[in-house]
């Protein structure tokens, strides 16, 4: 199979789909690797690299999507490279679909075989090609927040981990997932006064075991997420509900009764945010400010640490790659539940069911699509 490697052009997306060891990886498998020029640039790695891995280097995008089999990304393709894909191509990527209406009419439009690294799924239930990302974003979110509370960045002017005699700065962490716990491990670690909700017994429980007296748990009821929001100065939104839109559980009503200053950093942005008035932002201009709250909306948090991001992607998202090139994605998705569950559109069609009913379209099973 020929995999074809484009870079990145989000706004500030350093990252790339496979490092030079990964195409090293795929070459050995037999395949070929077609790497646009400069794709590694932002993770440190030079077109020489690649071809020392056996990649051939092209010109542009529009040679490597016209000439590969399968692209391998890294965010979401955008409009210019949706117009590129064409039936039957695979796409291996994120693609955080439910939020984004147009992103996914042209991929139904293209007939391309898109499969979402956020909703391949684990024997565990996890989402392994998700957790490194959010394992980067929970520590970025608060990393983001401790920066974006600075008197100069519009914030409160707190130091989350106070001085001696100065108490430490509130964060309340939405959320007890992967994101959660990663936001909530570097808060501690700061010294901030944490607390995190969730609606779990099970996952209060091993938070509380897990923190024992340096971050307190709440259920995640109405009253008790509206308190612990309103005396934070720092707010991390980490929902998931897989392949789906993220719930709205911090109103804008909410939102008026929160200090002047506090951030609000929402990691859930990429499926529409977990806050009303959450918009995506770039790392151009990462923050705004509504209700007197300063907003961190980032839809690629980890793409700013882009070296780190990339090889802890890779780790887990080559192996797929290698089985969808050595038995193509019908073979690979057939033999690998897990791997199916990542269909997320196909042949026209959309293949995920939360994407489908999100969005409004008829739901066709992947196992259908693998079987036609």
């Amino acid at each position: 199979m020929r995999i074809g490697v484009p870079k990145e052009i989000k706004n500030h997306e350093y990252r790339v789909g496979l490092t030079p060891e990964s195409v090293a990886e795929i070459v050995l498998h037999g395949h070929e690797a077609l790497v646009e020029s400069g794709a590694g640039a932002g993770i440190g790695a030079e077109d020489a690299d690649y071809e020392r891995a056996g990649a051939a280097i092209v010109a542009d995008a529009a040679e490597v999507f016209a000439r590969a089999d399968m692209i391998v990304k890294v965010k979401e393709p955008q409009a210019a490279e949706r117009a590129m894909l064409r039936p039957g191509q695979i796409l291996y990527t994120y693609l955080h679909l439910a939020p984004d209406p147009d992103q996914t009419r042209d991929l139904v439009a293209s007939g391309a075989v898109c499969i979402a690294y956020e909703t391949v799924t684990d024997a565990h239930g996890g989402l392994p090609l998700l957790k490194p990302m959010s394992q980067v974003a929970g520590r970025m979110s608060v990393q983001a927040g401790a920066h974006c509370l600075e008197k100069a960045q519009g914030g409160r002017g707190v130091l989350l981990g106070g001085v001696p005699g100065v108490m430490p700065g509130r964060v309340a962490v939405i959320g007890g997932g992967v994101v959660g716990f990663n936001a909530a491990q570097m808060a501690v670690g700061l010294g901030a006064d944490v607390t995190i909700l969730d609606r779990s017994p099970a996952v209060l429980e091993r938070l509380a075991v897990h923190f024992e007296a340096s971050a307190k748990t709440r259920f995640s009821s109405r009253a008790n997420l509206e308190e612990r929001v309103t005396q934070a100065d720092l707010v991390v939104g980490a929902v998931l509900v897989p392949g789906a839109a993220a719930p709205k559980l911090v109103s804008r009503e909410m939102l008026s009764g929160m200090k002047k200053g506090a951030v609000l950093v929402d990691v859930a942005i990429d499926q529409g945010g977990c806050f009303e008035t959450s918009r995506a932002t770039t790392h151009a201009d990462p923050t705004y400010v509504v209700e007197d709250v300063v907003h961190y909306c980032v839809a690629n948090m980890p793409g700013a640490v882009a070296r780190t991001s990339t090889y802890a992607l890779n780790n887990v998202t080559l192996p797929h790659a290698l089985a969808i090139a050595d038995r193509g994605w019908q073979g690979a998705l057939g033999a690998d539940a897990h791997l199916r569950a990542g269909l997320n559109v196909w042949d026209g069609k959309v293949t995920h069911a939360a994407v489908a009913r999100d969005l409004g379209y008829d739901h066709t099973p992947a196992e259908t699509a693998v079987a036609a």
